[in-house]
């Protein structure tokens, strides 16, 4: 009875604290900022609803920049006398002092206009023509023209949606915009990031956003008269998923027409022009702002886009100033936490307030205000396993080997190339009983998938499984993992999943930092899964059917990773066919999946071949001792 009135006691205690800060910093921010709400005009008439919070302090005539944050997500609390919690994502930014301006995206929420999804960049750049980098420039345009006490300069930072904001400030950029952070940001949502992996829909993130995001705004509106969150029938989804039968069933019951951006998924299947026109990366030429572009190693959302965006800037403008960071987060995870630890995983060290402290606030008041030192190397990367920051001149950096670890008969994994040829596993896969993406049973997609114990599916005798023997020594890999496989199935189409995990020793001491009662012996960390719809092997424009039987190659890469295999554990890899419901699920049969019927879905007969001469292996960047 005492322990449970002491653990009620210290929950109490807990909430009360949250509280506390949070007032606490309402209190702050009220006391120290003056909030006033604007609609900034651009150039072809549309007004953008902007929340404005200036410093109180200007004493001798003390000025200060701008750090902007745009979003689709709404600027609220709306009115002059309903101030935030805090500014600036954290406690730190906000009390170092920056006039802080939120603001609602062309056509979300308050402001006029009409939204589109990741609107096309407009390279045009007349009167009329408008896109979210003319947003951008206007809006800085006004706010240096218009609110008093500036000095001149610009910050833009976002997470996420936001952070595609952020890229888009790039291209054309103001030239009192100095300093950018795109943090997770939205990048490309066909290949990588939200929307599709590989081409393959991520059903769950992408129905569960659509379906209140996607719902049509006629008209300003603020969130208490906006659209609420999907009630799902059944809690289990992995259960309402299957049951619905197929990703038209879903569109028809749930959605109809009503939603603009899901009839664009069955209208555009494939990477097309729809999808071209909305890559940013490529527009990303003539950057002059300074860059730090920041990801999450285990971001469910976005962990692509913060990598292919650094690697754009560098490689089409190789003297900007341009720098990474990435850690080991979930979405946002940086900013959100102290980031000691995630899920099962410790990481022994508060790498989020090392960010904070480091990275961030040290990045912002030297480009903005000329205060501090700002040394950050070119690639600040934390490296999981051996649980350290490492500083690299380049990303991926220079002194990595790339070497190739091969499939063998029996379940073996090995630097060593097969001797023998004609070696395959045969097996069969069902969409009809897909492979989970997580153990047990969720209501909703959790974050912590992305480095979860993997044990339950190499149960499965749908998933092929491959181990190394235990290491001798450390391993540590940096950069993109390369999958090589040599396939054939007995249908025309197939998606490949491909696990690249991490198993620790069996006589291991360590503990989960969320369950002490967890056991960590023999753990199946996943450090990078990615999926490929086979189709798309040779293109994403041009689908190609799969020959039935006949060995074919599928090669794609993995985003990136940075991780240490430490002495005495093992190297495993899964192969698998499903990814539910992460992903939709492949008929196995080449036909556009969105329009797919339940009796569609068939089984198929895989073979992933190991030999010497066409056996499958992934390319590993192992960093040099």
């Amino acid at each position: 009875m005492k322990r449970i009135l002491l653990a009620l006691f210290l929950v109490s205690c807990f909430f009360a604290e949250i509280t506390f800060a949070q007032e606490t910093d309402s209190a702050y921010v009220r006391s120290h900022y003056t909030k006033i709400e604007r609609l900034i005009p651009m150039r072809d008439g549309t007004k953008l609803f902007t929340a404005i919070y200036i410093p109180k302090d200007i004493s001798a005539n003390k000025k200060y920049p701008f750090l902007i944050n745009r979003t689709p997500y709404t600027v609220r609390p709306y009115g002059e006398n309903e101030y935030k919690t805090s500014l600036g994502g954290y406690p730190a930014v906000m009390r170092d002092g920056f006039i802080f301006v939120y603001q609602d995206v062309r056509g979300r929420w308050m402001s006029e206009g009409n939204f589109e999804d990741i609107r096309p960049t407009n390279l045009d750049r007349g009167k009329k023509a408008v896109d979210e980098s003319t947003d951008t420039y206007d809006t800085i345009d006004w706010l240096v023209k218009n609110i008093k006490n500036n000095n001149g300069k610009a910050g833009l930072y976002g997470i996420s949606y936001p952070g595609f904001y952020s890229t888009a400030s790039l291209v054309k950029s103001h030239s009192a915009l100095k300093a950018v952070s795109p943090q997770a940001p939205v990048t490309d949502w066909f290949i990588g990031d939200d929307f599709h992996h590989g081409g393959a829909l991520f059903l769950m993130d992408a129905f569960k956003f659509m379906t209140s995001f996607g719902v049509p705004r006629p008209q300003p509106i603020t969130p208490d008269k906006g659209p609420k969150p999907f009630q799902f029938p059944i809690k289990d989804n992995y259960r309402f998923y299957l049951e619905a039968g197929s990703v038209k069933n879903l569109k028809e019951k749930y959605m109809g027409d009503s939603i603009q951006f899901w009839n664009n998924l069955f209208k555009h299947p494939n990477l097309d022009t729809f999808w071209q026109a909305r890559q940013i990366v490529k527009h990303l030429k003539d950057v002059k702002p300074a860059v730090m572009t920041v990801g999450g190693f285990f971001d469910a959302e976005d962990a692509y886009g913060a990598f292919a965006t650094y690697k754009a800037i560098e490689k089409q403008n190789p003297k900007a100033n341009n720098i990474l960071v990435a850690g080991p987060w979930y979405h946002g995870g940086w900013v959100r936490g102290k980031g000691d630890s995630f899920g099962d995983i410790n990481f022994g060290t508060p790498t989020s307030t090392y960010y904070q402290d480091n990275l961030e606030l040290p990045f912002f008041k030297y480009y903005l205000k000329g205060e501090g030192n700002f040394d950050a190397a070119e690639a600040n990367i934390f490296l999981t396993g051996s649980n350290q920051w490492k500083k690299f001149n380049t990303w991926p950096p220079q002194d990595v080997e790339l070497k190739s670890l091969y499939f063998h008969a029996n379940g073996k994994l090995s630097f060593t190339k097969p001797t023998t040829n004609n070696s395959f596993d045969e097996y069969v896969s069902d969409p009809n009983a897909p492979v989970p993406y997580q153990d047990g049973v969720q209501a909703n997609r959790t974050r912590e998938y992305m480095v979860d114990d993997q044990r339950f599916a190499s149960r499965r005798p749908d998933v092929k499984t491959y181990q190394t023997d235990i290491l001798t020594e450390d391993l540590t890999l940096t950069g993109l993992v390369l999958a090589n496989l040599m396939v054939s199935t007995s249908g025309t189409d197939a998606d490949y999943v491909v696990k690249l995990i991490d198993v620790y020793p069996e006589d291991t001491k360590e503990v989960s930092p969320a369950d002490k009662d967890k056991m960590m012996a023999g753990y199946q960390m996943l450090v990078r899964g990615e999926i490929l719809r086979g189709k798309y092997r040779n293109s994403f424009e041009k689908p190609e059917a799969f020959v039935p039987n006949e060995a074919t190659k599928v090669k794609y890469a993995l985003p990136d990773v940075g991780h240490t295999f430490k002495k005495g554990h093992r190297i495993m890899v899964q192969v698998q066919h499903s990814w539910f419901p992460l992903a939709d699920r492949n008929p196995q049969q080449f036909m556009n999946i969105y329009e797919a019927e339940p009796s569609d879905f068939q089984k198929a007969t895989h073979r992933i071949y190991h030999g010497e001469a066409d056996g499958s292996f992934l390319s590993l960047p192992v960093l040099k001792p």
